[in-house]
């Protein structure tokens, strides 16, 4: 794709998603190259590289360049590395960890930037993580659903049942002493992006419970309707792993779904979460 002179993109569906070509993240990268590996991102909302051969130390590096590490609220980090949690399905394990479309911690009060996966064990096949255009859901919308919607505030919570099953896995073998049982936090359902200036749909059926001062018998017609029309498949793209493969997503205009068809192999990811702002 034209306009970028030190790296490659290759748009991977008509919706989102890129893969970025021409570049190993092991070394130590010119601010060019960072400064258009940051377009891309803004440009395709999710952007994905292959054959990565990182460390624990050189995944920190790289995601440090691109934002702000931070913990996770839930998960302990891995050894030496508060920052860099493993999501990981294993053999005998039923549920994936995230497996529902979210977009990630929503019910932080100021939810994460984005988000960064690097592939460590692969399975043979399946375990794909699907992606979600927010911009193309808010878009795409009617006039008179966008005039409603614009002024609505969503309530999202960490206990949803759905969400809560997908990390008990994780909670019970590598939980956090000092996580809270629930986080709560009231976000705008149509943010508008801090960088791009878009509007973008953000609610997700992870995280959201109901909309601010209505109950949540009230709010699920439509929460239904939203959460169905988010991840339409011409809104979305998929992406196949390999060992070495990163992805690196924008939370506050996509959302993305983590596929659970891999039942008796393992699958294990090392995960970087990066400092956002409040929605607005």
């Amino acid at each position: 794709m034209s306009g970028y002179r030190t790296i490659e993109v290759r748009r991977l569906s008509g919706a989102l998603g890129a893969e970025i070509y021409g570049v190993d993240l092991a070394r130590v990268l010119p601010d060019e190259t960072v400064a258009e590996i940051r377009r891309a991102f803004l440009d395709h909302l999710v952007i994905f590289f292959r054959d990565q051969t990182l460390t624990p130390a050189a995944f920190m590096t790289f995601a440090r360049r691109m934002g702000k590490p931070i913990e996770y609220p839930f998960v302990k980090g891995i050894e030496g590395f508060p920052e860099v949690i493993e999501v990981k399905k294993l053999e005998h394990e039923r549920q994936n960890f995230g497996g529902i479309w979210h977009s990630d911690t929503a019910y932080l009060a100021i939810p994460p930037m984005g988000s960064m996966l690097l592939a460590r064990e692969v399975p043979p096949h399946g375990g794909d993580t699907e992606f979600a255009n927010q911009y193309l859901a808010y878009e795409t919308l009617s006039a008179g659903m966008k005039r409603l919607l614009d002024g609505l505030v969503g309530v999202n919570a960490s206990a949803k049942a759905d969400a809560t099953r997908t990390r008990e896995d994780r909670v019970k073998t590598d939980g956090r002493s000092d996580a809270r049982e629930e986080y709560v936090a009231e976000h705008p359902v149509v943010r508008t992006h801090p960088e791009t200036g878009r509007k973008a749909l953000y609610v997700n059926v992870g995280h959201t419970v109901r909309f601010k001062d209505m109950t949540e018998a009230e709010s699920a017609p439509l929460l239904e309707f939203l959460f169905g029309h988010q991840v339409r498949p011409e809104l979305t793209c998929r992406f196949r792993w390999e060992v070495g493969s990163l992805a690196f997503w924008d939370n506050r205009c996509a959302q993305h779904n983590p596929i659970n068809d891999y039942h008796g192999f393992r699958r294990l990811m090392h995960r970087i979460t990066l400092a956002g702002d409040q929605p607005r």
